[in-house]
């Protein structure tokens, strides 16, 4: 008999395909999984569809269009004061997600620690044990997801690698704020610790405050790999696109792993990307769109009896139950998936130990008339 040892043994599906299936199968509004409702721009759409016309369907440079990595320079020089060569520091990928597995397969060997902030997004720890690497997790508490920068050194080893960021986070909304950022800046000073930042809710920010872009900070820019989604960006998740920045030395390690992995990214959508954020002002504009949904949402649910966390970034709203029950999240979503139609995210999922506070995590990138609908349900409850 043909055997496989596994390198993720115990791991199967991913709660977001395990919810949306429950949802497809129950025929709830599913606010579980982070994709729009609503569709993208009809002239990105036009944009790609010209470039396709045009004959630009085949390979695209390994590291991505010369005219999408100059506007990303372009674009991180104007909102971060920070200069990425378009040639040897940044490189188009297939979505955010690669870009992290991508990152994370140059630069981590067998024994290496990475540290990474639970609840957290779950493609990180299994990425690092395929690796070879220890996860070390630190276990952030609701309601407001702080970090106690002090606990986080006494997780340091001789074997710390890396640690991972993700601002605005999923699943919380939390974001970091320049006080966290300058306790990082103190915390990897005169270390080789390198640091991945998940930044895919960059331009999702709310009430007036700002993205803390590591970019921003030389000391950390220079260790640093910066991930970013234009799925996110321009409501089009489908599609797979993102980007990676970094070093050069540190981009010459990725790459090397990239041309393997991917080689290339989509060349018509690329093509169409470039063409459509250099006459749009999405960047400016996305913050208050998500703003005016997220304010939406609360007030509708605030006639639910769930108590709403803060929600400071991303699409995400958490909300927590354990004043009204102590029943397992994972035991709570999919009761209301049965029996209200309404499917979301236990937050337990995020964390390695599946530590479970009652919490669970809508997401509302969706149109208004989904999301009062689904409360619709929800106040049943």
């Amino acid at each position: 008999m043909i055997t496989i040892p596994s390198k993720l043994p115990g791991t199967n599906n991913s709660i977001f395909s395990v919810m949306s299936r429950l949802a497809e199968q129950h025929q709830a509004i599913n606010l579980s999984q982070g994709f729009p409702d609503f569709d993208c721009d009809p002239q990105l759409i036009r944009y790609i569809t010209e470039a396709m016309k045009k004959g630009l369907n085949q390979y695209a440079p390994m590291a991505g269009l010369p005219a999408l990595r100059t506007l990303i320079a372009e674009k991180m020089n104007a909102f971060y004061a920070a200069n990425y060569h378009p040639d040897t520091e940044i490189t188009i990928t297939a979505g955010g997600t690669q870009a992290i597995f991508t990152a994370l397969t140059a630069c981590i060997s067998p024994g290496d620690e990475v540290i990474i902030f639970e609840p957290a997004y779950d493609a990180y720890a299994p990425t690092i044990k395929m690796l070879g690497g220890i996860v070390k997790p630190y276990e952030l508490s609701p309601p407001n997801y702080e970090i106690d920068w002090e606990m986080v050194k006494k997780l340091f080893s001789v074997n710390t690698k890396m640690i991972i960021l993700n601002s605005p986070q999923n699943p919380t909304g939390c974001i970091l704020s320049e006080k966290d950022i300058k306790a990082l800046v103190k915390l990897t000073k005169n270390t080789d610790i390198l640091i991945l930042s998940d930044e895919v809710y960059e331009h999702i920010v709310f009430d007036g405050r700002k993205h803390q872009s590591v970019a921003q900070y030389p000391e950390l820019r220079e260790r640093s790999f910066i991930v970013a989604s234009f799925g996110k960006l321009l409501h089009a998740t489908g599609w797979k696109v993102g980007y990676c920045l970094a070093p050069e030395l540190m981009m010459k390690e990725f790459r090397k792993v990239h041309q393997f992995n991917v080689f290339s990214v989509n060349t018509p959508m690329q093509a169409g990307i470039a063409k459509y954020l250099k006459q749009s002002d999405q960047y400016q504009l996305l913050s208050p769109f998500f703003q005016q949904k997220r304010d939406v949402f609360r007030s509708l649910l605030s006639e639910t009896r769930f108590k709403l966390l803060p929600c400071s970034g991303s699409y995400f709203q958490c909300v927590s139950y354990a004043h009204f029950s102590d029943e397992k999240d994972t035991d709570m979503a999919e009761h209301i998936i049965r029996s209200y139609g309404v499917a979301s995210i236990p937050v337990s999922a995020f964390y390695l130990r599946n530590t479970d506070h009652q919490i669970l995590r809508f997401c509302f990138a969706k149109k208004q008339e989904t999301l009062e609908k689904a409360v619709e349900r929800l106040v049943k409850l």
